[in-house]
């Protein structure tokens, strides 16, 4: 019988970085409980109920992705943040990929992981209204990503072109998780992407900073000016007029392995 109740659980196995993260998770007034190995956390689970977890992904015995296949296999909702200092564009892109809500390389700063903390509680929120069978609200406000669409993780959504590019945005629920919209920081026309890599910051109205991360490797061959005249076109029509880029793909045909069909989502 679940018996506990706190907001975030860390697992790592070097005491210096639970620390750190704890001392984070405590300034934004989370709560946390902590544990060194994925077993040990898994015996957590058992019995506790989180709103989130951040684990490392390099672990002896059992590594961050083989943790997270278990959790999904155990049908666990909870939102899971990886993170490790082989920060690697691979890695970003294979978290996301297996079902992690997000990726932050190590070191990571306050800023960081204050802004994927609060994202991470928005999704628990999310998810578990859209699991429940009164979804209330959050069912009818989340706009699905388009069936022929791709999506890396929850970050962003490519759609194929038929002159030979694509189109790339943000999803929905990345949107909703950020909330108020403050600015957006994009980068420039003939400026190249790649897949894993921040292609775009958001600030909320709380001047928290989020990266979306690419779902393609190209180059930019068109900037959607109208969301930068009104910040509020991305967030009210995310997946047409909402747009980010246009960009000429380096390797589409072997990067889209890595990305989810939107038409799993139906």
């Amino acid at each position: 019988m679940t018996n506990k109740t706190y907001d975030i659980l860390i697992i790592d196995d070097e005491e210096v970085i639970v620390n750190a993260i704890n001392m984070i998770a405590t300034f934004n007034e989370y709560t946390t409980a902590s544990a060194i190995n994925p077993t040990e956390a898994l015996a957590l689970l058992e019995e506790t109920t989180f709103n989130l977890i951040i684990t490392d992904i390099m672990m002896p015995k059992m590594n961050g992705f083989q943790f997270l296949e278990i959790v999904k296999q155990k049908k666990i909702s909870t939102p899971v943040i990886m993170t490790t200092g082989y920060s690697t564009l691979e890695n970003a892109v294979e978290a996301l990929y297996q079902g992690a809500m997000a990726f932050v390389p190590k070191p990571f700063t306050l800023e960081e992981l204050t802004s994927v903390f609060k994202r991470g509680m928005e999704y628990s929120r999310i998810f578990s209204s859209l699991s429940s069978k009164d979804g209330g609200d959050d069912l009818l406000s989340i706009i699905p990503c388009p069936p022929k669409y791709f999506r890396l993780g929850f970050d962003s959504w490519m759609n194929e072109e038929f002159e030979g590019t694509v189109k790339i945005g943000v999803t929905d629920i990345f949107l909703n998780s950020v909330g108020t919209l403050d600015s957006i920081e994009l980068l420039s026309l003939d400026e190249n992407i790649h897949q894993g890599n921040s292609s775009l910051k958001i600030t909320d109205s709380n001047e928290d900073i989020h990266q979306v991360l690419a779902p393609i490797s190209g180059k930019i061959v068109s900037v959607n000016e109208k969301i930068i005249e009104n910040i509020n076109l991305l967030a009210k029509d995310p997946y047409f007029d909402g747009w980010i880029y246009t960009v000429i793909p380096f390797s589409l045909e072997n990067e889209v392995g890595k990305l989810t069909s939107c038409s799993s989502d139906i």
